[in-house]
């Protein structure tokens, strides 16, 4: 199936003086999994809905999510329970999250799991022939619903085949530069969306009263990540440009094991679906270190000794979990601190081993994706050999700031669901709940934009796009093909300064941060912003992937700019955010979120201190009575 099969109320250019247009009541910005499952439900509630992706449907980066989706069915431990998923959840996030969200998530995460499974989604299953679910970091029960270690691909091909049959436009390779406001109020409401086709570099306007944004993370801004080249942060920079704020980008979550060789590969992701199966970490000296560093609230329900540890696969009774089970925060810089300490392997990582704890088949059967992955890319056979891994850029907990019902920013129209919005997941998330917050939130954000859009319409007031802004956004979208070499500092190439921004995010703003080099990569940035305004992009706009990351480095250098900003900011180490010079959490940081919103002169930002939402006395409990 073609982009332009599925586009089916498509007008000509000509029809429409000149730019292709399209009405809809939604627009959703991404086909990952929040993007898809938003799309479905908009429809579903009976609004005429878009997806437009920068990518083709299907390559979104939800297929690299490969460990399960964490939902509290109880198939493995009756025990379990929304309400420990909710507990879990809130102390992995540093009880920084929105409680609102965390407890939305832990209620609805079962029943959006087995909405997959009526619709075709084939999970492993259990001996009894339920949903199987498997251990990950930072849960207290195995609750992980999973297809090998392929869940994120068999999540996005069934939520594809919903949206295919159900008829929703899909707007492929086409990347959306600008939010639109309403005619004549520009701090008003939505009004649609600016985006062109990556093929011919022609515009398209998109008139709609709601927006989605799903655009997911930031990790391109970084030099080595586990994220696809999607990941430039387009929807947190379309959401402060038209109003929004974002909530807490300091917590940026390294992932304890990416791939570390060969360099082509560096940063590519190891599912967590390794140590939950058994796989365990060694330094340089063969030592399992993660004995070192079980923090002190994690000791009652972590082995302290590896005959416990290894015990606890075979008779999980006593539920005293093996420490590379620990929160990926803990893991991370677990890892950080051997491979500074000179024990780390000889490409710079440690290892990961399960070889020596699983046999063959068992590997080739639970894990086939990594089997492939590290036999195709690395020549590694991890049936019988350790993988060399390392912390890789992989997910920001913060984002747009959002209604946790509704998820409706604070822009009438906006929406936000996904990695691109903040708050579910606090300081630091759990693995296996990126893909249970997408499919619990994108229902949530579609069914509520549906709404809005529905009863503007009855109202007989849907917002008109103002024309003056479209011209506007074309031409700042244009601007690179116009910029001469100057006499003073000459031209600059998209190309270069990405890589400049990789290097000082990598070595400024990484998992360990100070205040100086903080401060410095501030510098690093406002440099890299001027260096911007002298992109020179050569050739047309057919077929133009320098004008195409041009256009991704105007989000790329404004997110990390807010990254920088609040991890200078937020004087403790939480979570995500590891500060060398203030190591500990305080428990006043704990009480408050950083809030980020663009500056008078639309080219910064400007940085507020807002208080945490109160748990409710019911909820406070839960974590009273462990």
């Amino acid at each position: 199936m073609t982009r332009h099969e599925m586009t089916g109320n498509e007008m000509s250019p000509e029809a429409r003086g000149g730019m292709e247009r399209h009405t809809y009541d939604v627009v959703v910005i991404g086909a990952g999994g929040a993007g898809l499952r938003a799309a479905i439900a908009a429809q579903e509630a009976g609004a005429r809905t878009a997806v437009v992706c920068k990518s083709l449907l299907g390559k979104a980066h939800t297929v690299m999510a490969e460990g399960g989706a964490a939902a509290a069915l109880g198939n493995r431990w009756p025990e379990d329970s929304w309400k420990v998923h909710f507990r879990d959840t809130m102390r992995g996030g540093k009880m920084l999250n929105n409680w609102r969200m965390a407890q939305l998530h832990a209620q609805e995460a079962p029943e959006r799991v087995l909405e997959l499974e009526d619709w075709g989604a084939l999970f492993d299953r259990t001996e009894d022939g339920l949903i199987s679910q498997r251990d990950f970091g930072g849960h207290r029960y195995a609750r992980l619903a999973h297809v090998g270690d392929r869940t994120g691909l068999e999540l996005i091909r069934t939520l594809q085949q919903r949206t295919v049959q159900l008829g929703i436009d899909v707007f492929m390779e086409c990347t959306v530069t600008d939010v639109l406001k309403e005619a004549g109020d520009r701090e008003g409401r939505v009004a649609g969306a600016l985006a062109y086709w990556r093929e011919t570099g022609r515009f398209i306007t998109f008139e709609a009263p709601s927006v989605i944004l799903a655009t997911g993370g930031i990790g391109k801004s970084y030099k080595v990540t586990s994220n696809s080249w999607e990941y430039t942060g387009d929807g947190h920079a379309l959401a402060l440009r038209a109003g929004a704020s974002l909530i807490n980008m300091e917590f940026v979550q390294f992932h304890p094991t990416g791939m570390v060789w060969p360099p082509s590969v560096k940063g590519l992701l190891v599912t967590e679906s390794v140590r939950g199966d058994g796989g365990i970490l060694r330094n340089s000296e063969g030592e399992r270190f993660m004995f070192d560093y079980i923090p002190d609230y994690f000791r009652a329900e972590t082995a302290d000794t590896e005959e416990e540890a290894d015990r606890w696969y075979d008779d999980k009774k006593n539920n005293r979990r093996p420490p590379e089970l620990l929160p990926r925060d803990e893991v991370a810089r677990a890892i950080n601190s051997e491979i500074k300490a000179g024990r780390g392997s000889p490409h710079g990582g440690i290892f990961l081993d399960i070889a020596s704890r699983r046999d063959a088949d068992y590997i080739r059967k639970r894990l086939p994706s990594m089997y492939h992955q590290f036999k195709e890319l690395a020549d590694v056979d991890i049936t019988a050999e350790p993988m060399e891994i390392g912390p890789t850029c992989h997910y920001v907990m913060g984002g747009v700031e959002v209604d946790p019902d509704t998820q409706q920013s604070a822009v009438t129209g906006l929406y936000a669901a996904g990695e691109v919005s903040g708050g579910m997941h606090g300081s630091n998330r759990l693995g296996g709940n990126s893909l249970s917050d997408l499919l619990v939130f994108g229902k949530r954000a579609g069914e509520a934009a549906a709404a809005y859009a529905v009863t503007s319409g009855q109202q007989g007031a849907r917002p008109v796009i103002d024309e003056v802004d479209v011209k506007e956004a074309q031409a700042s979208a244009l601007a690179p093909f116009d910029v001469a070499a100057d006499a003073s500092g000459g031209s600059e190439n998209p190309y270069t300064i990405q890589q400049d921004l990789q290097q000082s995010m990598n070595d400024l703003v990484g998992i360990i941060r100070t205040a100086p080099e903080l401060e410095r990569s501030l510098e690093a940035l406002r440099q890299l912003k001027e260096r911007a305004t002298r992109m020179v992009v050569e050739g047309h706009r057919q077929y133009n992937p320098g004008w195409h990351l041009a256009l991704d480095l105007r989000s790329m250098l404004l997110v990390s700019e807010c990254i920088a900003r609040a991890a200078l900011a937020r004087q403790e180490s939480r979570g995500g955010h590891t500060r060398d010079d203030f190591p500990g959490p305080d428990p006043g940081w704990g009480a408050k979120n950083l809030v980020l919103t663009l500056d008078a002169s639309g080219d910064g930002v400007d940085i507020t201190e807002q208080a945490l939402p109160v748990m409710p006395a019911d909820l406070e409990q839960l974590f009273q009575d462990t």
